[in-house]
């Protein structure tokens, strides 16, 4: 009887060291970690959610910036993070879902390794290439590719990225063969792209719009089931005759395992009321990205066990091999 009421005395305890540092959470800046270059999509998306978040929690949420093999290497920093709140991640597809089945040996397993907090925004990508290239069409894009096989180099942020998946399964429904060339972010491929150094971007509608509403790129298609709304004349990919290259790329929030419940669940609030408000709304609307209200803690979890199953099908069906 003594060791169980010890053992209760224990367990109350934790608790309650748990609910006091959850009162005094947050008391100093939060790092927010942002696993690719500054300039890019997840960048600029990640500071403008951060001002609004910060104000939430009454303290400075900052952006750190560690590029680097397509998402793996800010993965790794958080997984190895102290486990109390001050450090998360902006995860997405590749990091927690995607890279345990291409790479044999990570040093961290996505699975045990992170905390699922809250989901950020979904968005389908387009297909784009300069205005001056020699295809007009995504058609005319598989036609040229066929006949030059290799040629075509499209930017990824690495093996296993969204961007790489998504090439992959254009690859496999068209029956041709181009070529990844990684980048540690969007911003410094999108130089590249304008200047001719690649041949093609996958990305998103926030990136691209104002370039080919410039005039200096095309876009050939959208990686979506449905049109976007806000570039209504661009076909989705499936609508060509391409009906398994439809791909959406996702972005959530993460904390280190062992992150006490009452530090997870004040952060999970936090999102929730920042992803509520009308300016954030907004800001993810006018970029063609889908958000994700509702989808945190648990919820969040049975998710990426979802997406888990998609990828390895997508994975499979494109023939890719783990590394």
């Amino acid at each position: 009887m003594k060791l169980l009421t010890t053992a209760f005395a224990a367990i109350a305890a934790i608790i309650t060291a748990g609910a006091a540092l959850a009162d005094d959470y947050p008391n100093r800046p939060i790092t927010w970690v942002v696993p690719f270059s500054p300039g890019g999509i997840t960048d600029s998306g990640a500071r403008t959610v951060a001002k609004v978040l910060g104000e939430r929690l009454g303290q400075p949420v900052v952006i750190e910036n560690k590029p680097g093999a397509g998402g793996i290497v800010g993965a790794e920093y958080v997984a190895n993070a102290k486990p109390d709140g001050y450090t998360f991640l902006y995860a997405s597809n590749g990091a927690v879902v995607t890279y345990p089945f291409l790479y044999k040996k990570l040093t961290f397993d996505p699975k045990t390794a992170f905390i699922p907090v809250h989901g950020m925004s979904s968005s389908p990508m387009l297909v784009v290439v300069r205005a001056d290239a020699p295809y007009k069409t995504f058609d005319e894009m598989v036609a040229y590719a066929k006949k030059n096989p290799e040629k075509i180099n499209y930017f990824t942020v690495g093996q296993g990225s969204a961007q790489h998946l998504l090439g992959e399964l254009i690859q496999k429904e068209a029956g041709i063969k181009l070529t990844q060339i990684p980048y540690k972010g969007s911003a410094p491929a999108l130089t590249d792209l304008l200047a001719g150094t690649i041949d093609m971007m996958l990305d998103y509608q926030s990136v691209m719009a104002p370039h080919i509403e410039a005039g200096k790129l095309r876009a050939l298609g959208v990686s979506s089931d449905k049109r976007l709304a806000g570039m209504p004349e661009v076909k989705t990919l499936a609508e060509q005759g391409y009906p398994g290259a439809v791909f959406t790329a996702w972005s959530t929030i993460v904390l280190p395992a062992g992150t006490p419940q009452p530090i997870v669940d004040k952060l999970a609030d936090a999102f929730a009321k920042t992803f509520a408000d009308p300016e954030m709304i907004k800001y993810f609307a006018d970029r063609g990205s889908n958000m994700m209200p509702g989808l945190a803690k648990e919820k969040l979890a049975a998710f990426f066990e979802d997406e888990r199953v998609k990828t390895k099908a997508i994975i499979e069906r494109a023939g890719i091999q783990p590394e």
